[in-house]
């Protein structure tokens, strides 16, 4: 077994529903995971789109998420800390949320939830940016688990 990830709102490689993104409500999807590793302490979900035209645009860092989660609800709250501990990083627009798909007219672009299962707690204030958060968890990461989504105006 190895850890999962999917999503009620789209299924692997399906456009993001507009209500996901700038053209709709901009909330988070709900997204589910299963298949913890055990020694699990914590999770990382880290959302970001490699076809931004000025390189990588992070859409998403939340981290201390409670190894019991076994997922994200829909429009999780925009508050840099949630009441069950975890935290929400900085986002490309410097914000501590969910950043919903906004790509300019053109191609699809594509847009991963990477999932991590974690050894630990990280440490880190919601001013960390992805570099910070990749860095802490570096040597901590029990499993990963990815689902992509495509997007396009």
């Amino acid at each position: 077994m190895s850890l999962s990830i999917s999503s009620s709102a789209f299924n692997e490689g399906d456009r993001i529903p507009d209500k996901y993104t700038c053209e709709g409500e901009d909330i988070s999807p709900q997204l589910i995971w299963s298949d913890t590793p055990k020694g699990t302490k914590s999770f990382t979900l880290i959302c970001d789109d490699p076809d931004a035209p000025m390189g990588t645009w992070d859409h998403w860092l939340i981290f201390n998420i409670p190894a019991d989660s076994e997922g994200l609800s829909e429009a999780v709250p925009t508050d840099e800390s949630l009441t069950d501990g975890s935290k929400q990083g900085l986002n490309s627009w410097e914000k501590k949320s969910y950043g919903g798909p906004c790509p300019p007219p053109g191609d699809p672009h594509r847009y991963f939830f990477k999932l991590y299962a974690l050894d630990t707690m990280l440490t880190l204030t919601g001013d960390a940016d992805k570099s910070t958060l990749e860095n802490e968890m570096q040597e901590h990461i029990l499993a990963e688990a990815k689902l992509m989504g495509t997007f396009s105006r």
